[in-house]
């Protein structure tokens, strides 16, 4: 009780007084000095017995926003309660200062062709703005806010597919994860003309609290600039900063391990990391029959992302997905992360519904209650090939088949070919010019030839590895004299 009546009397305040994101980050240190109680609320069992078609089935009528009509450049919308999402948001407008909470409205909502059941005061479970993104006579979707800190963005002529959070704990620990909650929102109410929109969130769970500050700025990349103040309750050992999730079931590296008529079915289909030294990495995913989790140390990182690189459909043919329109998604921290790791974990999956992906920044030194963390980074939701102009030859593709040379097939010898294309590479004449480095531990490798591709323009590598243990890092790279000309490609052999 007397955690709701703090609670209470500083969201009064907020309300009585010029709204500061300074409100936001007080209640978070001040929550995270109290016993955490749970967000919960009791649904209609119609709600919860509700499946995945069922639930997307309830529309909100837009005619019903709060923004509706008023010659603004965004509009709000909002999610019923049920299914999977079983826990209330607090949602509050500022406007010109002025905080008032936008209240649940059961008859805003239609299931299907039908009215909603008048339910009262359930809350909402989430939000999605809108936007005029790819024309200027439809506000498009933007952004959706929903369950636990996830939220995913859309940029120009994209759809859906990779999600970020505020926050990860835990993750891929054998004691199991938990999930931060936004539990309230402010939005700030725009203005017309305006070309960007703010908004503020809190964040809670069992062993930390947060607040964020969100600045959207759509476009062909949608930015997202993201302030997060941390406040942790308990020791937290393993922290995932700017977490980002994602689908990944089959590419042009695993499509043997499935019988589908599509030759690669994936949200993203690499890991790119911009490290500390100015070095570009590239890992490509996989969906192996057991987890993997690959950690690449790094001080003060530059940058890193799920990238979906591959953009021509045909390599797709799924005609309801679109996955060659699904955002790449980048990191990029606006003041210096320090040290810790970029961590990478792949989950088994066996259907593409499932997101089996996660990356993230793991800070070296686990998180102390009774302190302040702080990280400021901005997202970027695009579907450029690079977030940033690199220089360096791109990783374009990764096969692997039977390894051995002239149609005989060596036992044990996996054969990988890794095609590179672009910026440094144009300036190459000839393969000569070319020096390919490959290196792995608990393994070897041989026959390794590098050669033009003329289908796609540029360079392919290839080469033998045979493991010596059941797991092993491989690292390839093409370079000119002492200087690298190409990313370094980074792959886990895993048994």
């Amino acid at each position: 009780m007397k955690k709701l009546l703090l609670v209470g009397l500083l969201l009064w305040s907020i309300e009585a007084r010029a709204f500061s994101f300074d409100d936001i980050i007080k209640q978070a240190e001040q929550l995270s000095s109290e016993t955490y109680v749970e967000n919960t609320s009791v649904l209609p069992e119609e709600l919860l017995q509700m499946d995945y078609d069922d639930y997307r089935s309830i529309r909100y009528m837009r005619d019903k926003g709060p923004w509706y009509s008023q010659n603004l450049p965004f509009e709000v919308q909002f999610f019923h309660m049920g299914s999977l999402f079983t826990h209330p948001v607090k949602i509050y407008e500022i406007d010109n200062n002025a905080v008032r909470q936008l209240n649940y409205d059961s008859l805003a909502f239609r299931l299907g062709d039908e009215a909603l059941y008048p339910f009262k005061d359930l809350g909402y479970a989430g939000f999605r703005l809108h936007y005029p993104l790819n024309t200027a006579d439809y506000l498009d979707e933007l952004v959706v806010f929903l369950g636990a800190s996830y939220f995913r963005g859309l940029g120009k002529h994209q759809k859906y597919g990779a999600s970020a959070r505020g926050l990860a704990v835990d993750t891929g620990l054998i004691t199991g994860e938990e999930f931060p909650e936004f539990t309230t929102f402010w939005l700030q109410k725009p203005k017309s003309g305006d070309k960007q929109i703010e908004l503020y969130a809190l964040l809670d769970s069992p062993r930390i609290t947060g607040a964020y500050h969100f600045v959207i700025k759509p476009g062909f990349t949608t930015r997202m600039d993201v302030r997060a103040v941390l406040f942790p309750r308990a020791p937290i050992e393993k922290i995932g900063i700017a977490p980002l999730t994602s689908m990944y079931l089959f590419g042009e590296n695993t499509k043997h391990r499935f019988f589908d008529h599509r030759m690669e079915v994936h949200d993203s289909d690499g890991l790119l990391i911009h490290n500390g030294n100015d070095e570009w990495l590239w890992r490509p995913l996989d969906n192996n029959p057991k987890m993997r989790i690959s950690s690449f140390v790094d001080k003060n990182v530059k940058g890193f992302g799920l990238l979906q690189r591959d953009r021509n459909p045909e390599h797709y043919m799924d005609f309801e997905a679109y996955y060659e329109d699904r955002p790449s998604v980048w990191v990029e921290p606006l003041k210096p992360f320090g040290s810790g790791v970029v961590q990478l974990i792949e989950l088994p999956s066996d259907k593409e519904i499932h997101d089996n992906v996660v990356a993230m920044f793991v800070p070296k030194k686990p998180l102390q209650p009774g302190k302040r963390y702080e990280y400021n980074y901005k997202l970027r939701w695009m579907k450029d090939r690079n977030p940033i102009a690199s220089g360096f030859g791109e990783v374009i593709a990764t096969y692997t088949g039977l390894g051995g040379v002239s149609g005989v097939n060596e036992k044990d010898w996996t054969k990988f070919v890794i095609d590179f294309k672009g910026n440094a590479l144009d300036r190459i004449k000839d393969t000569s010019e070319l020096t390919p480095e490959v290196s792995v531990q608990h393994g070897r490798v041989k026959n390794i030839v590098v050669s033009k591709n003329p289908l796609t323009g540029g360079y392919r590598l290839t080469f033998d590895f045979q493991p010596k243990e059941n797991i092993a890092e491989i690292r390839a790279v093409l370079k000119k004299g002492k200087w690298n000309q190409t990313e370094v490609w980074s792959y886990q052999w895993l048994e």
